[in-house]
């Protein structure tokens, strides 16, 4: 069975947990952790969202007071739990941008100067007694859309956010691509335009350097949420190449993409990245690739921490049994 499509099968008990909370609902509390927000919420097996709390990520405190503000949520939220919906949390899962450590050992979100290294994991570990998981938030994303969303019943596809920044998460075969540090699908620094804009990362011309919300504000001197339609166009001009590349690499069909950049432009957008992808993709295994929206709309994050949580128990018990 796909291990992105099994999520719902864990239970309380083979969560590990005492017999004496049984009768509570067994819930993942979920963190995550992005450029711009960072939100904690509580998710039930089937991937309900019982429970939600967002703050701004506040650029000017340092390591410590940034990461305060996310723990005054979790505090709440896992308090929450069985104050006002009859649960328990049986794990935590973090989907945080990056580049990361394995499970989020470390963070180092582009996006948040103040994290550099910072140990996410023990941090949070040292707030509840549960086990504690971590991933990319692109990937977390990914999983959310493979398990309830646009890419349910699919064991090849990518899942990109564009958003403040661009990230992505690669199934294959029904198994997240993890990589040797656990960055694998960061399809945001692939070079779609080799003389194009610096990014942030220190190369020029990533995706993120050409489509993310950040870099068309520097690129139109306006935010993203006020685009020409030539920017719109652009904008998903510049995410088909990378996913042409991704599927003709990878042997994929289907890409789903999320984020308040690509949902945001909409129509334009998904039309414009279409007839690149249909342009490039002519291998007889990529020809007709599709680009979709995401299912899951502003829920995909938080539905995706949680499967983090849920995964990570899965092959917890896998590896104990």
């Amino acid at each position: 069975m796909s291990e992105v499509n099994s999520l719902s099968t864990v239970t309380l008990e083979n969560a590990g947990q005492p017999e004496q909370v049984s009768k509570l609902i067994p819930l993942a509390l979920a963190v995550d952790i992005g450029g711009s927000k960072m939100a904690v919420g509580l998710v039930n097996r089937r991937g309900d969202i019982l429970d939600r709390e967002i703050a701004r990520t506040d650029k000017d405190k340092n390591a410590n007071d940034l990461f305060e503000i996310l723990a005054v949520l979790i505090k709440r939220q896992f308090a929450r739990a069985e104050e006002r919906h009859g649960g328990k949390v049986v794990v935590v899962g973090i989907g945080s941008a990056g580049p990361i450590e394995t499970d989020c050992a470390t963070v180092s979100p582009l996006n948040i100067p103040a994290w550099r290294r910072f140990p996410m994991r023990e941090a949070v570990q040292d707030l509840v007694n549960v086990p504690v998981f971590g991933d990319l938030d692109a990937k977390a994303f990914a999983l959310a859309e493979g398990w309830l969303g646009a890419a349910k019943g699919e064991s090849n596809f990518i899942g990109m956010v564009v958003s403040t920044g661009v990230g992505g998460g690669i199934v294959l075969d029904g198994r997240m691509l993890d990589g040797a540090s656990g960055n694998a699908g960061h399809i945001g620094h692939v070079i779609v335009n080799p003389d194009g804009h610096r990014c942030v990362c220190g190369a020029r011309g990533c995706l993120e350097a050409e489509a993310s919300g950040t870099a068309i504000e520097m690129i139109t001197g306006r935010p993203a949420t006020e685009p020409s339609y030539e920017i719109m166009q652009r904008t998903g001009r510049m995410v088909g190449i990378a996913v042409a590349s991704m599927c003709n690499f990878f042997d994929l069909n289907l890409a789903v993409v999320g984020g308040s950049v690509a949902l945001g432009f909409g129509p334009t957008f998904f039309a414009a990245a279409q007839e690149v992808i249909d342009e490039h993709c002519r291998l007889s295994f990529s020809q007709g690739a599709r680009i979709v929206p995401a299912r899951l709309g502003d829920q995909s994050p938080i539905i995706g921490a949680a499967a983090v949580g849920w995964r990570g128990l899965n092959r917890q018990n896998s590896a104990d049994s």
